[in-house]
């Protein structure tokens, strides 16, 4: 009776051992590279104020909505301001360009797909604002244990890329990197280089005279 009790008791222990160390191991990390699993997501938003034209363009009164409206939106870079005008009418394209121009941004040539119709006697100006984030960040879902699998903790790369996507001026830049405009930037980084060597010497025309007796 003895025995069979003690090898029941045994039995118990080790099953017990067991759950406890599976346990373990389905809180670790399950990622044994060492790119993270965390990576930024880039999100694209489109907004649209419809300005009311006429046939010399948008009038002035619909000019300061739009400026009104820019400024509420706080424009900065990365993001891109197009027009969709079913007229095609120069001056309106004219008009949003000046508009724009106040606060140092361009207008593109091809306006993205917004829901709705653009009535007739009306423009609609459209605002892309792309932002980055790392969702699921910070992650420590992962107990701290031993880990068997050799494998990245699941917090691993979201310090490193939720300081990208909040740095990046551009976010878009995350899926696509700029376009070059074929000038290096030594030609533009050596301007002020230059500006100093080709300037003429300070004592190129004589020292002025200076009297010691005051005025």
């Amino acid at each position: 009776m003895r025995s069979y009790t003690y090898r029941k008791t045994l039995a118990s222990a080790l099953t017990l051992g067991i759950a406890l160390a599976l346990s373990g191991c389905g809180g670790m990390a399950s990622n044994p590279s060492l790119e993270s699993v965390h990576q930024p997501v880039v999100t694209q938003t489109n907004y649209t104020l419809d300005v009311a034209t006429g046939p010399g363009g948008i009038s002035i009164p619909e000019q300061r909505r739009l400026s009104g409206w820019f400024e509420a939106m706080d424009l900065h870079y990365g993001d891109r301001i197009s027009i969709d005008d079913p007229s095609r009418n120069p001056a309106n394209r004219s008009a949003v360009e000046a508009v724009a121009g106040r606060y140092s941004m361009l207008v593109n040539d091809e306006a993205p797909v917004t829901p709705g119709y653009v009535n007739a006697g009306s423009v609609r100006v459209v605002v892309t604002r792309t932002t980055a984030s790392v969702p699921g960040c910070p992650d420590w879902s992962a107990k701290s244990e031993t880990n068997l699998r050799n494998a990245t903790s699941t917090n691993y790369g979201c310090a490193t890329n939720s300081n990208i996507a909040a740095m990046v001026a551009d976010p878009s830049h995350l899926i696509q990197g700029a376009s070059g405009s074929g000038r290096t930037t030594v030609m533009s980084g050596t301007k002020a280089i230059d500006s100093y060597r080709n300037r003429p010497p300070t004592g190129d025309q004589g020292l002025k005279e200076q009297s010691s007796k005051g005025n």
